[in-house]
């Protein structure tokens, strides 16, 4: 099925909703680049279900990691309305946009961004320290998403001492450790032979399965076609949606 979404007025309040995790009404998103203005969205309404899985697609500038960086709170639109389980987030102050940002999500990034110093239990729990758990029970918790990624005996492993897909599985293990709402993956596969970007899909396929919402970069239509909806943006509008919606 394929559909092309329009933007809509803002809305002020926002309703509960509890199907969509994360709504997105009229969201623009614009960068000053010396006199000229740069539209990376261009005025973006979406809903995404709880517990889908999408693929954003597009070409180069078409807006898809601006999108990323908006939906992760690590950037803020310039106007529109951004809801995350009915809150509206574009309201909050920088504190506790940093908050809600380490409660609420997980980041799967290309370059799996590890730190060398660290063993994988101390980068699985990362997100933990900074959430104030005590020691045991993040010691608990990095060795249950060690095991549940495929982990097992690794756990005192530096990066360096692992593949890339071993890195790539720390690197998820950490993103489930708040248990966040949504995971968000940018370009997860990018850095990995066929058959290991495989593995890695077949496991965020699995974690899917078990409720997580997944929105995941990717220019790969092999990828692509792991997710059960593909957001294609062109010039950072919505071009056209595929999959069941």
């Amino acid at each position: 099925m394929t559909m092309t979404l329009q933007a809509t007025p803002s809305l002020r309040p926002s309703p509960p909703d509890n199907d969509h995790v994360i709504r997105f009404v009229n969201v623009r998103k614009t960068y000053i680049m010396g006199s000229e203005e740069v539209h990376a969205l261009a005025g973006v309404t979406l809903p995404f279900r709880r517990g889908s899985f999408w693929a954003l697609m597009g070409p180069s500038g078409s807006g898809k990691s601006t999108m990323l960086n908006v939906l992760g709170c690590l950037d803020r639109p310039t106007s529109g309305q951004y809801f995350l389980e009915s809150r509206d987030v574009s309201s909050l102050s920088d504190d506790a946009l940093s908050e809600f940002r380490l409660r609420h999500f997980g980041f799967i990034f290309q370059s799996f961004n590890l730190i060398p110093q660290l063993t994988v239990r101390e980068n699985i729990e990362l997100p933990l320290y900074y959430l104030g758990w005590e020691a045991a029970a993040s010691a608990a918790r990095a060795e249950e998403l060690a095991q549940r990624v495929g982990l097992t005996g690794r756990l005192n492993h530096r990066p360096n001492q692992l593949s890339g897909g071993q890195q790539q599985r720390v690197a998820i293990a950490r993103a489930l450790a708040n248990d966040p709402v949504v995971l968000l993956a940018d370009e997860p596969t990018g850095n990995l032979d066929s058959a290991t970007g495989n593995q890695i899909m077949h496991l965020l396929t699995e974690l899917n399965d078990q409720g997580k919402t997944i929105l995941m970069v990717t220019h790969e239509p092999d990828i692509a076609v792991y997710a059960h909806q593909r957001l294609h943006l062109r010039d950072g509008l919505i071009d056209r949606i595929e999959g069941a919606h």
